[in-house]
């Protein structure tokens, strides 16, 4: 049965086949080639791919990641769609929808978003609500950067708290809205903002996410 994971995995790699390896993306600074090498150490050299989270060890992340980004394009993007080796953790279900399933979807989107002609995603209520499941247990680790106190609300009224604090900002859209700007992607969200003047400029300048 295919997961969440796996639905967004096999998107990503369509959008990133289509676009071409020069397009832009909403990650600053990467090219579609960019993020696809990005994808592929991540789920494929866990040894450099601890620099996302280890600082000491950006500087051979970077060093691996342009390696892989000088390989054909086509290899990385086929790389992507077929998964991680067999004996990655990501090859387990339970990891790679865990893990993957919000990273490709915010990757699939900062590659349609980057487009000129890009057109809003319709999510099925099943994705939003597990988008919704994820984003509630992280997102004061995603907001923990909020200058501002961060609440985030779906359209049928439910919130969580991304940051505490005053004033207080209030965020309100889809799940997947919701979930892009809390990633750092606030001008991509279709999201609305309820808060005082200031307060929303700050946080729509915030470097919000990991």
């Amino acid at each position: 049965m295919s997961t969440h994971a796996q639905r967004e995995r096999l998107l990503l790699a369509d959008l990133l086949e289509s676009a071409g390896p020069n397009a832009p993306t909403l990650c600053d600074g990467w090219r579609t080639r960019d993020l696809a090498a990005h994808v592929v150490v991540r789920e494929r050299r866990s040894d450099a791919a601890a620099g996302l989270v280890f600082k000491p060890l950006a500087a051979r992340l970077e060093r691996v990641q342009a390696e892989f980004a000088a390989k054909p394009y086509e290899e990385l993007v086929q790389l992507i769609r077929t998964g991680p080796p067999r004996l990655s953790p990501y090859a387990l279900k339970q990891i790679d929808e865990a893990a993957n399933t919000v990273e490709f979807y915010v990757h699939a989107e900062d590659v349609r978003r980057a487009q000129e002609d890009w057109a809003p995603r319709e999510v099925d209520p099943v994705f939003a609500d597990a988008l919704w499941s994820r984003l509630e247990r992280v997102a004061r680790m995603l907001g923990r950067r909020s200058p501002v106190g961060l609440v985030l609300r779906r359209p049928d009224g439910r919130t969580a708290v991304a940051q505490r604090g005053a004033p207080v900002v209030t965020v309100t859209g889809d799940p997947g809205e919701l979930t892009l700007f809390v990633f750092g992607r606030q001008a991509a969200a279709r999201v609305e903002l309820e808060g005082d003047k200031d307060a929303v400029a700050k946080l729509e300048g915030a470097r919000l996410g990991i």
